[in-house]
C-alpha cells in the first residue's frame, strides 16, 4: 500500500513539475498532493522546497509554516529539508463524509518576506466500510393477485466509503419467485428493486424469506445483508397515488423548528380499510429522521431539528402512502435549504508581532484570514481598523490579510495601540466580527536626557564645610528602561586653571552637587562650570548645561587702616597750625575692607582723644577735621583713636591711633610725643643731646624725601597735562604728596605740602584737596603717598 502511493506520489509530483512550469506563480493552481486515508503517521507526502523552486534552507530562513482553515494539523513541514510529512492519519469519512472527492486546502506561509502558496491535501478513499442496512428484518405484504413483473422498492443500504469503494450491487438468496433490479438514482446511489417473476398464491405460499446482500465495489469487496420478509395478502387492487410524484420545496436555514415543510397529498379509490392511507418516511436515513417528522394522518412534513445551510444544502426524501390493504405509493420530497446571513465572518489569525521597534519603517503587524460559512452576499466580507491609528490593512490571496504600520511609530508619544480588526459580511442583516489585539512599541535610544534648565545658578555662602550640598540638576530622558537612565558628570572647564576636580564633585545617580571644600570669597568670587547628563542607551544620547556657583561674602574680613601705617615703627604727627580754623582737615584715616557689599561699608568714629570736641572726624570718609578754632589755650600734643567699623553682620572693627600737634609754624622744632617727653625728662642730659641729634638729622631726611617727591610728581603732572609743575617763591615747592583713595572712601585726595617762599615766618599751606571728585578705586593695595611719614608707607 506505502509503495503504491509513493509511486502516485511521484508520478503526481513529475506531472505537477511539468503544468507548474507552464504558468507563473501568479495564475497557477493551487499544488496538489495526494494520500489515502488510514496512511500511518510521518509518511513523506512532497518536498515543499522542490516543488517550489526554492533553495535549501530558504523555507526556515524565510519563517515558513503551514496554516489551514479549520486550523487542522495534520501536515508537518520540516523547514530545513523541505519535507512534507503526514502528521496523524487521516479518516476520509470523519473529515469529508459523503463529499467527494476529499479535499483538504492548506496554505504554505512565508512571512520575510510575506507570501503565500496554495496547497491542496486530497484524501483518497479506501474500502475500510462495509455496507449496512438500517433495519435487520424488512418486511413486504404482497397481494396475491399481484402479477409477475411488479417491482417493489428495497431499502437501500448504507456505505460510508465513497467512488468505487461505495455501493454497488445487490443480489438475493435463490428462489422462483423474485429477482433483484438494482435502479440508479442519478446521483450515484443505487437502490435495489424486488421484481415479480411468478404470480403468488397465498394458499400455497403465505410467507417468503429471503436474504439481501450489499456488495460494494472494492477489493475485495465488503457486504452486508437483511432479510426480507414476504407476506402474501389478498387482493387489493387500488394502490394508493400521490397527488405529485416529486415534491420540491426551499426553506430557509432558519426556519424554527415544528414549521411546515410541505404537505404532501395521495388517494386511493378503494373504500373500507383498503382507502384509509398512512403516510410514512420510506427507510429514511438517521439524519432525514432527526430532522423531519411526518403526520401519518395528513401528510404534512414538519421541521423536527434545525437547519444548518453550511452543513447540508439539500435533503431527499422518499414517503410511503399506504392503504390499509397494504397497498402502497411513494413520492419524492427534495427539500433545498436556502442560506441566511446567521453566521459572523470569523477571523483566523496565523501571527502576530508585538513588541515593533520604534522608528522602524513598514513593519508587519499581524498576518491573519477572515472567511463566513454563508453564500453570496453573505459570504463577502470587508474588513477595517480604526482610521486614527498608524496602521492599515493590505488584503492578500484567499482573503489573507496583514496589518502593517503607515509610518514609523514613537514610543514617547504611545506606547501602546488596542487595535481593534472589525470584520463585516455584505449580508441582510450586517454581521460583523471584532478581534481585538494590543500592539506595545519597544523603546529606541532616540531621546538625548534633558535638563531642567540650560543654566543654573547656584549661591554658597563662604567659610562653607566641606562636603557640603549646595544644589542639584535635573534631566529626564523620554525614553524607557535603560535607555531613561541617568547618569550626570563634571564636564571640563573651560578655564584649565580652573582646579574644579577639588572645588565642587557630583553625585552620577541624582545630580547632586557638594562643595569639596571651604570657599573663600576674596579668592574666588564666581565660576562656572559644565555638567553631562548621559543615559544608558546603545548608543549613548547626553546633553550639556551650565552652572555658575556664586560665592556668597560672609563678614569674615576686619577693617584695615591703610594709613596712619600700623607697621610698628615709630608713631608720627600730624602738624596743625595754631591759626586754623574750624573745618580744617587735619588728616584723613583710610582703610579698606576685604569683604564686598556691605560688609565693606566702612564707617568712622572718634572712639577717644585727648580734648573732647576739638576734633571730629567724618563718619564716611574718615576725614578728621577741627571742630573749632584753636586756642593758645590748647594742649601742644593730642592723641586720638579713631575707630573703623564695617556694616557687616556682626559688624567687625579696626582701630588706629593718630598724634596730632600743634605747632605756630614749621621752624618750631619737633615736639616729642608726651610719653618722649616724660622719658626725657627723667633721661640724664646725654640723652637729650642725643635725641636733638637724631631728630635734627631725620627732619633732613624727610625734608629731602619731600623735594624728591615733588619732583617726580611735578613730572607726572606735566606728561599727563602738558603743562608745567607751579614753582614755589622758595626753598620748597611743589606737589609734594599725592594721595589715591582706598577702601570705601568716594573721593581722591591730592595735597600740597609747600612753603611760603616770601614768609618771614615760614608759614604751611596745610593739607587742601587739590581733586576733591575723583574716584578712589579700592584695591587694598593702590595708596600711592600720604602727608607725612612717607618712610613709613615705603616711599
Amino acid at each position: 500500500m506505502e509503495a503504491r502511493v509513493v509511486r502516485a506520489v511521484q508520478k503526481r509530483q513529475v506531472l505537477f513539475l511539468c503544468v507548474f512550469l507552464g504558468v507563473s506563480w501568479a495564475g497557477a493552481e493551487p499544488l496538489r498532493y495526494f494520500v489515502a486515508e488510514e496512511t500511518d503517521r510521518g509518511t513523506f507526502l512532497a518536498n515543499l522546497a522542490i516543488d517550489l523552486g526554492l533553495g535549501a534552507g530558504e523555507l526556515s530562513a524565510r519563517g515558513s509554516r503551514i496554516v489551514s482553515d479549520e486550523n487542522i494539523r495534520f501536515l508537518l513541514l520540516n523547514p530545513l529539508t523541505g519535507d512534507l510529512l503526514l502528521n496523524e492519519k487521516l479518516d476520509r469519512e470523519e473529515l469529508c463524509g459523503p463529499t467527494e472527492p476529499c479535499v483538504l486546502p492548506f496554505q504554505l506561509l512565508l512571512e520575510k518576506p510575506f507570501q503565500i502558496f496554495r496547497a491542496e491535501l486530497w484524501v483518497r478513499d479506501i474500502n475500510d466500510h462495509s455496507p449496512v442496512f438500517l433495519d435487520r428484518e424488512i418486511t413486504l405484504d404482497i397481494l396475491e393477485s399481484t402479477t409477475p413483473g411488479a417491482t417493489f422498492l428495497l431499502e437501500s443500504a448504507q456505505d460510508s466509503d465513497v467512488g468505487i469503494n461505495n455501493l454497488r450491487n445487490y443480489t438475493i438468496s435463490s428462489n422462483v419467485y423474485f429477482h433483484i433490479n438494482i435502479r440508479d438514482s442519478g446521483e450515484g446511489n443505487v437502490y435495489p428493486e424486488l421484481v415479480l417473476d411468478r404470480v403468488l398464491d397465498r394458499e400455497e405460499v403465505p410467507e417468503l424469506r429471503l436474504t439481501l446482500t450489499a456488495l460494494d465495489g472494492g477489493s475485495p469487496p465488503r457486504s452486508g445483508t437483511t432479510l426480507i420478509r414476504i407476506l402474501v395478502l389478498d387482493i387489493n387492487d387500488n394502490v394508493p397515488e400521490f397527488v405529485e410524484s416529486l415534491y420540491k420545496v426551499q426553506v430557509p436555514e432558519n426556519s424554527p423548528v415544528g414549521s411546515l415543510v410541505v404537505a404532501v397529498s395521495a388517494r386511493d379509490l378503494d373504500t373500507g380499510s383498503n382507502g384509509e392511507i398512512v403516510y410514512a418516511f420510506f427507510y429514511a436515513t438517521e439524519r432525514i429522521l432527526k430532522t423531519f417528522q411526518i403526520n401519518s394522518t395528513s401528510g404534512n412534513l414538519h421541521l423536527k431539528a434545525e437547519l444548518n445551510y453550511e452543513a447540508i444544502q439539500t435533503y431527499t426524501l422518499t414517503i410511503q402512502a399506504k392503504d390499509g390493504g397494504g397497498l402502497s405509493g411513494k413520492c419524492t420530497v427534495v427539500v433545498h435549504v436556502t442560506d441566511v446571513n446567521d453566521n459572523p465572518p470569523e477571523l483566523l489569525m496565523s501571527s502576530l508581532t508585538s513588541p515593533i521597534a520604534e522608528n522602524s519603517p513598514e513593519t508587519v503587524v499581524a498576518v491573519f484570514r477572515i472567511r463566513d460559512r454563508d453564500s453570496g452576499n453573505n459570504a463577502k466580507m470587508v474588513c477595517s481598523v480604526q482610521d486614527h491609528l498608524p496602521f492599515v490593512l493590505k488584503p492578500s490571496v484567499e482573503n489573507f490579510y496583514t496589518l502593517v504600520t503607515k509610518r514609523p511609530l514613537d514610543r514617547e508619544s504611545q506606547a501602546e495601540y488596542n487595535i481593534t480588526i472589525t470584520v463585516t459580511d455584505l449580508g441582510t442583516p450586517r454581521l460583523k466580527t471584532q478581534h481585538n489585539i494590543t500592539v506595545t512599541v519597544s523603546d529606541v535610544n532616540d531621546n538625548a536626557p534633558a535638563f531642567s534648565q540650560s543654566a543654573y545658578t547656584l549661591r554658597v555662602r563662604e567659610n562653607n564645610s566641606p562636603a557640603l550640598h549646595i544644589g542639584s540638576v535635573s534631566a529626564t530622558d523620554r525614553d524607557s528602561g535603560a535607555n531613561a537612565q541617568v547618569t550626570y558628570s563634571l564636564l571640563p572647564p573651560h578655564d584649565p586653571r580652573l582646579p574644579l576636580a577639588s572645588l565642587v564633585s557630583i553625585n552620577a545617580d541624582n545630580g547632586q552637587l557638594f562643595a569639596l571644600r571651604s570657599l573663600d570669597f576674596e579668592a574666588l568670587r564666581a565660576f562656572e562650570f559644565g555638567v553631562g547628563a548621559a543615559d544608558r542607551g546603545s548608543p549613548a544620547l547626553s546633553s550639556q548645561a551650565l552652572v555658575r556657583v556664586l560665592v556668597v561674602d560672609a563678614n569674615d574680613n576686619s577693617p584695615f587702616v591703610l594709613y596712619p601705617p600700623q607697621n610698628g615703627s615709630a608713631p608720627c604727627s600730624e602738624l596743625v597750625p595754631r591759626a586754623a580754623e574750624a573745618g580744617y582737615l587735619v588728616t584723613k584715616v583710610v582703610a579698606v575692607d576685604g569683604d564686598s557689599g556691605q560688609n565693606a561699608w566702612l564707617s568712622y568714629q572718634l572712639l577717644r582723644a585727648t580734648e573732647p570736641g576739638l576734633f571730629g572726624v567724618w563718619a564716611h570718609n574718615g576725614e578728621v577735621r577741627t571742630a573749632r578754632p584753636l586756642s593758645e589755650r590748647d594742649a601742644v600734643q593730642h592723641r586720638l583713636v579713631v575707630l573703623v567699623k564695617d556694616n557687616g553682620e556682626p559688624p567687625l572693627s579696626a582701630s588706629v591711633t593718630l598724634h596730632v600737634l600743634l605747632v605756630d609754624g614749621f621752624s618750631q622744632p619737633y615736639l616729642p610725643l608726651p610719653d618722649a617727653a616724660a622719658a626725657e625728662a627723667r633721661a640724664d642730659p646725654l640723652t637729650v643731646y642725643l635725641v636733638v641729634a637724631l631728630a635734627s638729622v631725620s627732619s633732613l631726611f624727610l625734608l629731602s624725601v619731600l623735594v624728591f617727591v615733588a619732583v617726580r610728581l611735578c613730572r607726572r603732572s606735566r606728561a599727563a597735562s602738558g603743562g608745567g609743575c607751579p614753582v614755589a617763591e622758595g626753598p620748597f615747592a611743589g606737589h609734594l604728596v599725592d594721595v589715591s583713595g582706598a577702601g570705601t572712601l568716594s573721593h581722591s585726595y591730592r595735597y600740597e605740602v609747600c612753603l611760603t617762599g616770601g614768609s618771614g615766618t615760614n608759614e604751611f599751606k596745610f593739607l587742601k584737596p587739590i581733586i576733591p571728585n575723583l574716584k578712589f578705586q579700592s584695591t587694598g593695595r593702590e595708596v600711592e603717598e600720604y602727608p607725612s611719614c612717607q618712610n613709613d608707607l615705603g616711599f
